[in-house]
This record gives C-alpha cells, sequence and structure tokens, in this order.
C-alpha cells in the first residue's frame, strides 16, 4: 500500500493516548492492506483515508459520540451505492441519491472479518466507478 513520507509519525500522533484504537486500525491496515495492496492511505486531523485513487473508506476516533456507543472504539466509513442493512452499522446517511456513507464501531479485533472486508471491497469498486 502506498504511504506518504510521514505516515508512521502521523499515525503516532493521531492515536496518541489511544492504544486500544490504535491496536484495532493496525489489525485493520494490515486486512485493508491485504486485501487492496494498490491502495494508498493518508493520515489526516480528523481521520485515516484509504484512497483507490478517490476515497473508498476511513477509520477515525468518533469525536461525537451516541451516548450508547462504547469508550474506546474505531469507527470505519465507507460509501455504498445502496444501503447496507446491518445491526453492525452503527449510522447509514445518504448525502446524494444512490451514495450511501455507512459508520461501523470497531471494538474487536475479530470484527475486522468477512462481512466488513466484503464492504470495503463494494465500497473500492463504488469508488473507482462513480463520476
Amino acid at each position: 500500500m502506498n504511504r506518504p513520507e510521514h505516515y508512521e509519525s502521523d499515525l503516532l500522533f493521531y492515536f496518541d493516548g489511544k492504544p486500544r484504537e490504535f491496536s484495532l486500525y493496525q489489525r485493520l491496515f494490515e486486512s485493508v492492506e491485504q486485501a487492496f495492496p494498490d491502495a494508498s492511505v493518508k493520515v489526516q486531523k480528523s481521520q485515516i483515508s484509504f484512497y483507490c485513487p478517490k476515497l473508498f473508506a476511513a477509520a477515525s476516533i468518533p469525536v461525537r459520540r451516541k451516548k450508547d456507543w462504547p469508550p474506546d472504539c474505531l469507527m470505519v466509513t465507507f460509501g455504498l451505492e445502496h444501503r447496507a442493512n446491518s445491526p453492525r452499522i452503527a449510522v447509514a446517511t445518504e448525502p446524494y441519491p444512490n451514495r450511501w456513507t455507512h459508520h461501523l464501531l470497531l471494538t474487536d479485533p475479530a470484527e475486522i472479518d468477512r462481512q466488513l472486508l466484503d464492504w470495503l471491497q463494494e465500497a473500492y469498486w463504488f469508488a473507482e466507478n462513480k463520476r
């Protein structure tokens, strides 16, 4: 996976004081890197973005939390052309017709499973093909 020069230091800064979220991200990154070796990743102020070259997924530490969300979690965001109906999806919005943004909360490495990777694969395809 393509990474900018300061990726490692930016990553440590982003997850400073959040070791559980960092551990979840590392596991997620390994899976994304294996599934999408030609993708690129960029650490930004509010999220870590994955591109193909268009944005297809992101990981972030939730800033605004609903009261029932776990205190230590990593949010994975991805876009699809349809709404994914699953209790795993914390929030789904349709900012444009047939463009659904999904937010999923990770609290355990086991949640980085085939279903999540299938959604990310679909998001990758959707990002590559949208106009």
